[in-house]
C-alpha cells in the first residue's frame, strides 16, 4: 500500500526522505515522488518505478530544502503514470499533498471544484485535496483550510500537506489509515509506519481517526476537525533501527524465517509463570468474564485468517468454547449475530488492516468484548480493542508473513491455556504438560531450520513446475492453506491447499507425474493413518510426494520423493514446527524463479483500503 514520509528540520532534508521512501519500499508500489519547499515555492518531481530507478533519472538526493514530503504511490483511482504519481499540487501551485486511502467522494467533489473554475492534471482522487485546500484558504492558516477541506471529505486518507507560504510547517491527518508522527531533536516527521523514520527517532506519536497534526521543526500540536487542541502521548519504541535490516541475509523474508525462535521466545517471556499464564495489564479482560463467554469470533485476513483456524481448533478441542473464524472482508457486511457473551478477537500483525479495523468496530457497535492479537504496539486495532496481547514478533519488513504468524499461533497457544484454566476443561497435570511443550518450542524451531539444504534440493528440483497441492488435516489442514499462500505470494506459482480427506472431492483428477504435492503429517492419534491412505492415492497416479512428518516416523519418508523432519510436539503445536520448511520452501523457489521476494507484485504489506 501507499506510503508517506515527511520532514520539517533545521538542515536539508532530501537524504532523509530519500531513506524513510526506501524504508516504506516493502509496502509495494509502482510509482514514486517528493517535493521540498524552497525559496521560491514548491519543487516537485516524481515518476514511475522502483525509487532507485527513478532517483538515477531525476536526482531526488539533488533537491534542496528543509520541508518536504515523500511518497511511494500503489495505484486505485488512475494508471500508472507521472500525471497520477504523488506528490500533487492546487492550481496555484502553493500546495502540495500527498494521501493514502480512497476519497469515495471525489467524483461530486471535483465536479463542484471544475465549476468553480479549478483546473485537474490527473485522474486521481487525491488531487481533489488539493484544490479543495486551495478552495478552504481565504484569509486563514493552511491547517485551518486543512480541517475546512477534511470536513468534505468521506473515505479514507493519510495526508501530507505543504503550504509555500508558511515554509516552516509540516501537515499530517489521518482517518482510517495509518500515519504516525516523530519527534526528533530540531526536527519533527510524520510517517505511514515506523521503520520508516526509526534511524531519526524513536519517539513515536499515534494519530487517531480525524485529528490533523501541525509541526515545525521545533514543535507539534494534534487538532480534531473542530480546531480543538488534542493531548496525545509520547511512546518510546524499543526496536533498533539495525532491527529493520536485512542483518547479512538475502533478504527480509529469509531473515525474518530465521528470526522465528527468538520471536517465539520474545512472545513467551515472562508469560508463562508456574503452572499458569498471566497476560500483561493491556489483556484488559477479567477472569470472571472469560469464565461466562459462551462463544469466541475471530477475524482477519489472508495469513492472520490461517491463524485464526488454527486456533479455532485449540480453543474448541482444549478450551472447549464454540470458535467461529471470519473472514473480516465478509463479517460486517452479513449482519452478524454477536451479543455480551462472545468474545470477538481480531487478529491483524500489522494493526492497521482496513476490513479487520471495521469489522472490530461492528462487533463493539454489536456489543460483544473485543481483544486484538497483534504485533504493532499503539496500531489502531490496538487502540479501539478491550483488551491486547502483543506478539513480540519485532519489525517484519517482508510483504509475505512469517515470524508474525508463528507468534500469532503462540499468543492463541498461551489464551487457550488460559482459558482451559479458568473454565476447568484441562487437570493442571495437562496444563502443566502444554506449558513444557511450548517452552521447547523455540529451540526446536532451530532444528527444523537446519532442515534447509534438503529443503532447498526440492525447490532446485521443482521451482519450474506451474501447480502444486498442499494437504492436511486437522490442525495442520490451516498450515497446508497458509503454505500455498506462501508459494503463490512470492513464487506466482498457482498453488492450492485442501484438506487431505476432500482430496478425492475434486482435486485429486488434477493430480499426474508433474504435480507437486506436499503433505503436513505430523504423527497424531486422530488421523495420521487417514493421510497414509491419501499418500498412497497420488502415489498410485504418479504424484510427486513432499512431506513433513515427525522425526521417527518410519512409513511416510517411504513413500516419499523427499521428506522434511519436524521434532516430536504436543499435537497442538505441531502447526507451529509444520508450517517453516513451506515458508523456506516457497522462499528458495521464488529466488530460482528470480523474484522480488521482499516487494512481491501487486501486494502491500498492510492493506490500508478496503
Amino acid at each position: 500500500m501507499c506510503g508517506i514520509v515527511g520532514v520539517v528540520s533545521d538542515k536539508d532534508i532530501n537524504e532523509k526522505l530519500y531513506n524513510g521512501l526506501a524504508n516504506l519500499e516493502y509496502r509495494g508500489y509502482d510509482s514514486v515522488g517528493m517535493c521540498f519547499i524552497n525559496g521560491s515555492g514548491i519543487d516537485i518531481k516524481k515518476g514511475v518505478g522502483k525509487l532507485h530507478e527513478v532517483n538515477s533519472k531525476i536526482n531526488f538526493l539533488g533537491m534542496p530544502g528543509k520541508v518536504g514530503l515523500g511518497h511511494c504511490r500503489w495505484s486505485t483511482h488512475g494508471g500508472v503514470t507521472e500525471e497520477n504519481a504523488h506528490p500533487h499540487i492546487d492550481c496555484t501551485s502553493r500546495i502540495s499533498v500527498v494521501h493514502n486511502g480512497i476519497i469515495e467522494n471525489y467524483s461530486e467533489l471535483k465536479e463542484e471544484l471544475e465549476k468553480k473554475g479549478h483546473k485537474f492534471c490527473s485522474q486521481t482522487d487525491t488531487e481533489v485535496i488539493a484544490h479543495l485546500i486551495e478552495e478552504s484558504m481565504k484569509d486563514g492558516k493552511i491547517e485551518d483550510a486543512v480541517i475546512t477541506a477534511l470536513n468534505k471529505i468521506e473515505g479514507s486518507y493519510a495526508l501530507g500537506v505543504l503550504y509555500s507560504e508558511e515554509p516552516d510547517k509540516l501537515i499530517g491527518a489521518r482517518n482510517e489509515s495509518p500515519l504516525i508522527l516523530g519527534i526528533g531533536e530540531n526536527e519533527n516527521f510524520i510517517a505511514s509506519d515506523v521503520p520508516s523514520i526509526l534511524s531519526y527517532t524513536n519517539k513515536i506519536i499515534y494519530l487517531e481517526d480525524k485529528e490533523i497534526a501541525v509541526l515545525t521543526k521545533d514543535n507539534f500540536k494534534v487538532l480534531d476537525l473542530n480546531g480543538n487542541v488534542k493531548t496525545k502521548e509520547i511512546h518510546l519504541i524499543n526496536w533498533s533501527a539495525e532491527a529493520a535490516e536485512k542483518g547479512g541475509y538475502e533478504h527480509f523474508m529469509l531473515k525474518e524465517i530465521h528470526e522465528q525462535p527468538v520471536a517465539i521466545a520474545n512472545t513467551l517471556n515472562e508469560r508463562l509463570r508456574k503452572g499458569e499464564v498471566k497476560f500483561e495489564k493491556e489483556f484488559g479482560l477479567s477472569d470472571d468474564y472469560l469464565k461466562k463467554i459462551k462463544r469466541i469470533v475471530i477475524v482477519a485476513c489472508g495469513t492472520s485468517w490461517h491463524a485464526g483456524l488454527v486456533g479455532k481448533f485449540m480453543l474448541e478441542e482444549l478450551a472447549k468454547i464454540p470458535t467461529d473464524v471470519e473472514y473480516a472482508s465478509e463479517f460486517r457486511y452479513r449482519h452478524p449475530l454477536l451479543d455480551k457473551d462472545t468474545l470477538v478477537i481480531a487478529i491483524s500483525q500489522s494493526g492497521e488492516t482496513a476490513d479487520t479495523l471495521a469489522a472490530l468496530k461492528e462487533a463493539k457497535k454489536l456489543g460483544a468484548m473485543t481483544l486484538a492479537v497483534c504485533n504493532v504496539m499503539g496500531s489502531s486495532i490496538t487502540r479501539i480493542s478491550d483488551g491486547v496481547i502483543y506478539t513480540r514478533a519485532g519489525p517484519e519488513i517482508g510483504v509475505a508473513s512469517t515470524k508474525a504468524f508463528t507468534t500469532q499461533l503462540c499468543v492463541l497457544y498461551l489464551l487457550t491455556i488460559l482459558l482451559s484454566k479458568l473454565r476447568n476443561t484441562l487437570s493442571q497435570e495437562q496444563i502443566n504438560g502444554m506449558i513444557t511443550g511450548i517452552r521447547k518450542i523455540p529451540l526446536q524451531l532451530q532444528s527444523v531450520l537446519d532442515e534447509d539444504d534438503e529443503i532447498l534440493k526440492c525447490a532446485e528440483l521443482y521451482y519450474k513446475k506451474p501447480n502444486s497441492l498442499y494437504l492436511g488435516r486437522g490442525v495442520n489442514f490451516p498450515i497446508a492453506l497458509e503454505g500455498a499462500l506462501k508459494l503463490k505470494e512470492v513464487s506466482y506459482i498457482h498453488a492450492e491447499g485442501y484438506p487431505a480427506a476432500e482430496m478425492k472431492h475434486g482435486p485429486i483428477a488434477l493430480i499426474d507425474n508433474s504435480m507437486p504435492v506436499v503433505f503436513i503429517a505430523p504423527q497424531d492419534i486422530y488421523t495420521y493413518k487417514k493421510v497414509l491412505g491419501n499418500i498412497e492415492e497420488v502415489k498410485a497416479r504418479g504424484g510427486i510426494i513432499i512431506s513433513v512428518v515427525t522425526e521417527g516416523d518410519a512409513e511416510i519418508p517411504k513413500k516419499s520423493e523427499h521428506t522434511i523432519f519436524i521434532p516430536k510436539t504436543m499435537y497442538t503445536l505441531s502447526s507451529i514446527l509444520s508450517v517453516v520448511p513451506l515458508q523456506l520452501l516457497a522462499y528458495h523457489i521464488a529466488v530460482k524463479l528470480g523474484r522480488d521476494v521482499d516487494r512481491p507484485r501487486n501486494l502491500a504489506k498492510s492493506v490500508v483500503v478496503e
